[in-house]
């Protein structure tokens, strides 16, 4: 594909050994990287995106998980980008199937936030019915990355969030010894304190949660 070769190309043009130390040090010398800083890497992937635009909407999935079978953390970041942009309003019902793929691949928080965010949870709003079950499989499965991502896809919901189904979600996962999982509920339930704070006081102060997951949760409430 014209895209993928000009984005590699790109990409490798302008890598930086320093920063990409750097990079991979901040994710645990989990990947490798190029070293592009954000802007950086999304002014290059918007101009030759720009250059091959149609190649891109028309294969955005195919793109996507060729980018996400090469080493530099940056090709999945750009895969995932193209996604989030490309699908919106134009989700099929069987792309569960691509980002539970996509979840479960070289994943790590700074991935598998994004795709539970702005993937995920976009699906989901597009095709409600389906929350039920997939978020249940998600939550019963022994892949970690997929249970933060049962908790963490309403992130973006506000007022559109269903309180019962992320409360029952924290609950679910309340007693894990996983780190990301205690932080996903805090997380998750921090950001929708934002539009109902005194459902979240509430239901923090009257169930049994970590005390990560507390702390993280009430950060930005006052309470007695």
């Amino acid at each position: 594909m014209n895209f993928i070769i000009a984005l590699e190309n790109a990409l490798k043009q302008n890598k930086n050994p320093e920063n990409a130390f750097a990079m991979a040090k901040y994710m645990k010398n989990n990947f490798p990287f190029f070293g592009i800083k954000t802007e950086e890497r999304r002014r290059i992937l918007k101009e030759i995106w720009k250059e091959n635009k149609q190649e891109v909407t028309e294969n955005a999935r195919e793109i996507a998980v060729a980018l996400y079978s090469k080493q530099e953390r940056e090709f999945q970041y750009c895969a995932i980008e193209i996604l989030i942009k490309e699908l919106k309003g134009n989700y099929k019902k069987e792309d569960i199937q691509l980002i539970e793929k996509l979840i479960g691949t070289n994943s790590w928080w700074d991935s598998v936030d994004t795709i539970a965010k702005y993937i995920l949870g976009e699906y989901l709003l597009e095709f409600p019915l389906e929350t039920k079950n997939i978020i249940e499989r998600f939550s019963k499965s022994e892949n970690m990355w997929l249970n933060r991502s049962a908790i963490l896809f309403q992130l973006n919901y506000k007022q559109k969030t269903d309180t019962a189904f992320l409360f029952s979600e924290c609950l679910r996962q309340a007693h894990s010894k996983e780190f990301f999982i205690q932080k996903a509920i805090g997380w998750a339930l921090r950001e929708y304190a934002k539009t109902n704070p005194e459902a979240v006081k509430n239901f923090v102060l009257n169930h049994n949660l970590k005390p990560l997951s507390t702390k993280e949760a009430l950060k930005n409430i006052c309470y007695p």
